[in-house]
């Protein structure tokens, strides 16, 4: 976490605007355009946090050239403090993002359309790192991209009337693929 002590408490319980959601989405192939999308947001984010000091990173399996994803681009933004949502949230929501999430160190807005997920973490946290650390081993790593890929297929054979579900339900194989990743970094 941040060395400097944040102005007030964070909030201690998760918060879901909206409900759960049904995952209605399937895998696609890789689609070289999810980087131009990354890259018109990541210059609207800096637009709408101008006077703020952000570090923005494209995440998730629409980063990672080569692999199936679903159409949904994610974007990591670390801020100087998360709970100082006022130098951040709002901004984000004149842009036209939504909040979807508001829970202890995580904040996740998104487009209207859901296209694009916009996670938001004070710097310093390790998730940013985690995020970082399982893109670059997949965008390296063939073998850990195609067993990836085949969990999210067999994931996706099922009926989720989740996300969150979904998305838990591939933490085995994240947390082995990371694994075999800091092995491969020493």
């Amino acid at each position: 976490m941040n060395s400097s002590k944040p102005r007030r408490p964070d909030v201690t319980t998760v918060e879901i605007i909206g409900g759960p959601e049904a995952l209605k989405v399937g895998l696609g192939t890789y689609d070289a355009r999810w980087a131009e999308v990354y890259l018109h947001h990541r210059r609207r984010i800096l637009d709408a946090l101008a006077a703020v000091d952000v570090d923005i990173e494209h995440i998730g399996s629409t980063s990672v050239p080569g692999l199936a994803a679903k159409p949904i681009v994610d974007i990591v933004v670390a801020v100087a403090d998360i709970t100082a949502e006022e130098d951040y949230l709002d901004g984000l929501l004149a842009a036209g993002y939504e909040l979807r999430v508001r829970e202890p160190g995580h904040r996740l807005v998104r487009t209207p359309t859901r296209e694009v997920h916009v996670h938001v973490y004070e710097r310093g946290d390790a998730a940013v790192q985690e995020y970082l650390l399982f893109r670059d081993h997949l965008r390296t790593n063939a073998d850990d991209r195609a067993l990836y890929e085949s969990v999210k297929r067999a994931l996706l054979s099922q009926q989720w009337n989740d996300m969150n579900d979904y998305a838990d339900a591939k933490n085995d194989v994240i947390l082995a693929i990371k694994t075999r990743a800091r092995a491969a970094r020493q």
